[in-house]
This record gives C-alpha cells, sequence and structure tokens, in this order.
C-alpha cells in the first residue's frame, strides 16, 4: 500500500470516530428547568472573497523561504505562484488577487500566463493577513510554479519537480484532498519526508492533455507508467466518486505522478511530454 493510500484510510478513520452531534443542537438551547427553547435566526455578514479560496500569506512567506535555502535543487530557477480551475466554467483568465489583513489590502498582479510572486509586507504578516481571489470555495486550485529557462519545448527538469513539492508542502497549497484528509497528510508528512518517497502521489499538472510522459537521462529514457498518469485512474476504480475531493477535477488528462525520491534520477533528469494532439504517435 502507498503512503497516499494509507493516508486516505486513515482519512475515513477519522470520520468515522468523530463524535455525532444532532443538527437540532444548532437551533435549540437547553434551559435549566429542563424546556427548550427555539434561539432567534442569526445573519451573518462578511466579505465576498475572504474565506473562499485564500491561502495564508504567512505560509506562502515559508514557500518562499524554503525555496531559498534549497534551491541548489534548481540554481537557476525562479519561483512563481500558479492558478489552476478545479470546476468547470471557471474563469481564471480574470481572477483579482489581493493580499488582505485586517488592515491591508495589497493588490497582487497575476500574469497572462496565470502566475503570480508575492512581495513581502512586514505589516500584512504581522495582520497574518490571506491572500485571496475572488473565487468561490473549490472552484480553483494553488500550485508552485518553478523552472529553469533554456529548457527544450515541452519539457520540465527532475530538480525543480522536486523542489515544486517540497516548497507545496510548506507553503500549504496542497489541496487535492478533502480537508480532514489534507490535516492528516499533513500531520504525517512531518514524520515523513513525503516528497522524498518514490511513490509520492503529488500530482504535477502539464500544459495540455497528456499521452506519454518519458525519464530522460543521458542514455537512459523510461515512460512513467500509465497508472502513474491520469490521478492514477487505471488503478483508481472510484476515481469519479474521488473526484470532488481532488483539485485535478477539470484536469485529470493533464496529471501525472513522478518517483521524485528515486535517487537514481539525478536533478539534471528531463521530463519530456508527449500530448494527446502532438504529431509523434503517428506510424512511422
Amino acid at each position: 500500500m502507498s503512503v497516499a493510500q494509507m493516508l486516505q484510510r486513515l482519512s475515513w478513520f477519522a470520520v468515522a470516530a468523530l463524535p455525532f452531534v444532532p443538527a437540532s443542537n444548532a437551533l435549540c438551547a437547553q434551559q435549566p428547568d429542563g424546556a427548550v427553547k427555539t434561539l432567534p435566526p442569526v445573519t451573518v455578514t462578511a466579505s465576498p472573497t475572504r474565506g473562499a479560496v485564500e491561502k495564508s500569506y504567512r505560509k506562502m512567506l515559508d514557500g518562499m523561504d524554503l525555496f531559498e535555502r534549497r534551491r541548489g535543487m534548481a540554481p537557476a530557477a525562479s519561483l512563481r505562484f500558479k492558478l489552476l480551475p478545479r470546476q468547470p466554467g471557471t474563469d481564471i483568465d480574470h481572477i483579482v488577487l489581493e493580499i488582505l489583513g485586517d488592515t491591508v489590502a495589497i493588490p497582487v498582479r497575476v500574469e497572462a500566463d496565470r502566475t503570480f510572486t508575492l512581495a513581502r509586507d512586514g505589516k500584512a504578516l504581522a495582520e497574518n493577513a490571506a491572500v485571496t481571489p475572488n473565487r468561490r470555495k473549490q472552484s480553483m486550485t494553488w500550485r508552485v510554479d518553478i523552472r529553469t529557462p533554456g529548457l527544450p519545448p515541452d519539457t520540465r527538469r527532475l530538480g525543480d519537480l522536486r523542489l515544486e513539492c517540497l516548497v507545496g508542502n510548506e507553503a500549504g497549497l496542497i489541496s487535492n484532498a478533502s480537508p480532514l484528509f489534507g490535516q492528516l497528510a499533513r500531520a504525517l508528512t512531518s514524520f515523513v519526508d513525503y516528497c522524498n518517497l518514490d511513490d509520492t502521489e503529488y500530482l504535477f499538472f502539464a500544459d495540455r492533455p497528456l499521452f506519454n510522459v518519458v525519464m530522460v537521462n543521458g542514455a537512459r529514457r523510461e515512460s512513467v507508467p500509465v497508472d502513474r498518469l491520469y490521478a492514477g485512474a487505471s488503478a483508481d476504480l472510484h476515481l469519479k466518486a474521488d473526484l470532488p475531493y481532488c483539485d485535478c477535477e477539470v484536469l485529470v488528462d493533464r496529471t501525472y505522478f513522478l518517483p521524485l525520491g528515486d535517487t537514481s534520477w539525478p536533478d539534471d533528469t528531463l521530463i519530456e511530454f508527449e500530448y494527446m494532439d502532438d504529431d509523434v504517435r503517428a506510424p512511422a
């Protein structure tokens, strides 16, 4: 059983262990004489964006700090963050992104490729600000984007992707699971170096629907097994039911896992992508 599968099972055990609280408890209060009194309705008002898809500004800065400490894995690379759609119909091209605290509101520029960087602001940090888009909960997701310049087209560098996993974990951008599963995963990864496991299931997203992913180092070439593509769909008979808990919901055909902990593949290994719309699949 992989570590990811173990975490999934533990999440179900944790759900089963939660105490049952009758819904009526939220509506009624027990009086000293034993009578039950119905409480008046409560109206809650809040900003339409705060609390939606926001991420911790402090955690994202922690990820930036980790990138600087570990940048030997990708010495020529730069760090950006990326926004991706999670549900059909999500407008991912016109997102208004802000760093919001109690008194600060700092606009964040999102580029045409849906990536952005964060400036360091002491006041936002002191106010425990959130990085907040104007999108509702579960409509979109976040990833770290680390890229070494000058690579051949349709390739990525393994060291960059390894560092993406590490920084993504540190920044709190792992969101491809139910909230409870995510909490368990974060707790257990403090004991297990998740990004250095051979069978880690950190989801990467290619630019277009995938046909094949090939790892290349010198004369060594190996295709990533098909059960490591498409969010493991070939090995998951319940993928359709699991999709609402996966931030790959509308991008399954672009997803892949890599053996990040397999040290026989050095950081300079190239990851080559063959896409569904490529001509390379045509018979010679």
